[in-house]
């Protein structure tokens, strides 16, 4: 499995509009992100997990490829804003999202023109599929477990597939969803900053978790410039955990 991240910034992206922090004016790459999403290539399928508004520039530079599925985790506008820019994948098809019913339905309500019975040529063809009850299903035989994960009161969605998960905007996890978390090669998990937040983990909630989970890697994302540089802060991280970057790519083992 190959899993390249496409953004790993929080819902403002860094460089923060308007910000000179030295985050957001560093020449390192590693501290400019776009915000969250990642494409995992498995089996021959190609699946992202959200849309993000930065999705076209995110995926102009890979290879022109079918996009088996695409999983969303909740409905904030950072995760879902650029499923139009999906449009030129209907060149392999119509394309499935994959959402709990109410994500579905909040998106009918805010872009009712892209999911009308009367389509045109400039939206795309979509497919909503709706992911009942968090019950186990499959995308091209590549096997998806989903995760309940609360984004303070809203209950969002994580994914696990095959030994990778993928858990963003989460503040907490309850504890029956530990189970399905166990045996993992790669974690990925947000970790907004070090300040406490209402709704998202800290840097150190995200490495406390880390622990319980007990994958043999875990990476941070969804991160905002708060976290500090990349190159200060990775060094002061736990052997097993990394912050993750804008273009990484890590090969999961399985």
């Amino acid at each position: 499995m190959l899993v390249r991240f496409l953004g790993t910034g929080t819902s403002t992206g860094v460089p923060e509009i308007g910000c000179r922090c030295e985050v957001c004016t560093s020449s390192d790459s590693r501290n400019q992100r776009l915000r969250c999403s990642v494409l995992i290539e498995h089996n021959n399928a190609n699946i992202l997990i959200d849309c993000s508004p930065d999705v076209r520039q995110q995926l102009l530079g890979l290879p022109f490829k079918k996009i088996d599925g695409v999983l969303i985790t909740h409905e904030h506008f950072d995760h879902v804003a650029g499923i139009e820019d999906m449009r030129p994948y209907n060149k392999f098809g119509s394309l499935n999202i994959y959402a709990e019913p109410n994500v579905n339905e909040a998106l009918i309500n805010r872009m009712p023109y892209l999911f009308g019975r009367k389509t045109y040529g400039y939206v795309p063809n979509i497919n909503l599929v709706d992911i009942n009850n968090l019950e186990p299903f499959e995308i091209d035989e590549v096997p998806i477990i989903p995760i309940r994960v609360m984004h303070h009161m809203l209950p969002i969605v994580g994914y696990r597939i095959n030994d990778f998960a993928y858990l963003t905007d989460l503040k907490t996890l309850p504890e029956d969803e530990i189970e399905k978390l166990k045996n993992l090669d790669t974690l990925v998990v947000s970790a907004l900053r070090y300040e406490k937040h209402i709704s998202h983990q800290t840097v150190e909630e995200a490495i406390q978790l880390a622990e319980r989970i007990g994958a043999k890697r875990t990476y941070f994302t969804h991160m905002s410039h708060h976290v500090g540089l990349h190159k200060v802060v990775e060094h002061r991280l736990p052997e097993s955990c990394f912050l993750a970057y804008d273009g990484l790519e890590i090969k999961v083992e399985n």
